[in-house]
Formats: C-alpha cells, sequence, structure tokens
C-alpha cells in the first residue's frame, strides 16, 4: 500500500480533482466538511482541545482544515507512505514531529491520542488487515476517546461513479456502513453509529442547509462511522 501510494504523490491532487468534477467542487471542498463534522462531533463529546491523529494523512489535504477548525490542537499525521507525509511538509509546512509512519503499526505508546480521524482510508485496505488496524488505532486512543471513519458509501451512484474513475482507487473495495460498524466492534470499539453526509452537488448548493437534518439517510455519498474505547 506504501508503495502504491507513493508513486501517485505528484499526481494525487490532479487526479482527485478530476475524479470528483461532477460533483462540481474541489477537493478542498470535501477536506474542509469532514474536519468541520469532527469539530461538531468533538464538541457533542465535550472534548475541549483534544489530542487528534490523522491516520492515513497523505499528502496533508486535511492540515488547514485542522488548523481552521482546531487551531489550539496540535494534528500528528500518520500515514505507510513516506513520501506522502514529506509532501504534506511541502505543500502545507506540517512539523517532522507531528508525521508518524505506520510501518505495520502506529509508533506511539498505548493511549495517546483522545480522538482517531481517518478519511476515505480503508478502503485501500486490504479487508483481511482492518480488524487489526483497527485494534492499532484502539490501542493509541485513550480511554473514552473516540474514531471516527470517513467512507465513501457505496449505495451512492456518483459515489461509485467517481472511484470508479479514479486511478488511485483502482484496488479500492468499498465497504457497507453496517460492514464497518461490524468491523469496529470486531476490533473492541463500543457503540458505534453511522451518520450520512454529501447529498447535493454545487449545482444544488442552496440545499445544502438541509443535510444536518439528513444524517440518518444512507444515501449520503460518504459516511461516517464512530465509536467510543470503553473507559
Amino acid at each position: 500500500m506504501d508503495a502504491e501510494f507513493d508513486a501517485y504523490v505528484s499526481e494525487y491532487a490532479d487526479q482527485h480533482s478530476q475524479s470528483i468534477r461532477l460533483s462540481g467542487e474541489q477537493p478542498d471542498y470535501f477536506a474542509d466538511y469532514k474536519i468541520r463534522e469532527l469539530a461538531r462531533l468533538t464538541s457533542v463529546w465535550q472534548f475541549k482541545q483534544p489530542d487528534i491523529l490523522d491516520f492515513g494523512s497523505g499528502i496533508g489535504n486535511s492540515i488547514p482544515a485542522f488548523r481552521k477548525y482546531f487551531p489550539e490542537v496540535s494534528t500528528t499525521s500518520s500515514d505507510v507512505s513516506s513520501k506522502s507525509l514529506k509532501a504534506a511538509v511541502e505543500r502545507h509546512g506540517a512539523q517532522e514531529t507531528q508525521l508518524l509512519i505506520a510501518d505495520g503499526q502506529i509508533p506511539a505508546e498505548p493511549s495517546s491520542f483522545d480522538v482517531v480521524f481517518t478519511a476515505c482510508v480503508f478502503h485501500h485496505i486490504p479487508e483481511e488487515e482492518h480488524i487489526s488496524w483497527l485494534e492499532e488505532l484502539r490501542r493509541v486512543t485513550r480511554p473514552g476517546g473516540r474514531i471516527v471513519v470517513f467512507e465513501h458509501n457505496p449505495f451512492n451512484p456518483l459515489t461509485q461513479h467517481a472511484v470508479k474513475n479514479c486511478p488511485f482507487d483502482e484496488n479500492a473495495v468499498l465497504i457497507r456502513p453496517s460492514q464497518m460498524r461490524q468491523r469496529l466492534k470486531q476490533a473492541g470499539w463500543q457503540s458505534p453509529q453511522t451518520d450520512y453526509h454529501l447529498f447535493f452537488p454545487a449545482a444544488l448548493a442552496r440545499l445544502r442547509p438541509l443535510e444536518a437534518y439528513l444524517r440518518w439517510c444512507g444515501i449520503g455519498a460518504q459516511y461516517a462511522a464512530h465509536a467510543v474505547k470503553a473507559s
């Protein structure tokens, strides 16, 4: 997986933009919405300044949004691709001390983070490794901490189109929301829930305020599965 994404580092942004062109948005829009939603969830969970791990952080697309919505928080980025982490430093001025190469495990002490965030990563990980990685993410999460897993919703036709036309999604296997909740349970996480997002393309942007009331509706282009580590 590391070699696969090392090969796409220089072309990632352009290929991502091409794959989502039907949405009428740029990649920054999708990165921003995820971190905005993460900020909403951490507020609901009453985390004031959580220590956050961004697992599968890639070239750092989420860094500007983290700085926007979590200005007082120092986020740690982790990825299997060392070239991607280097690109994050070059593109966003990420601090080397906040980068962790995930070579089979997260190089962090147990109970290091309050929140683990991962966005559209698990559909690139072989399915037989999902449980072990979710267990590893649980290991580095503090008791009472949370995990938030954003994934493409395979029940949305525009999502299927975007994935099919994205070169770095060539080997992707989309995960049904129910499967992700079950895998979280198997890895020891508790009370997994699913919220759905991204219902309206840019052409219907005036309707987007309604999305806050549609998190229950299973046809959103992406979903967020979140769960808690028992105290």
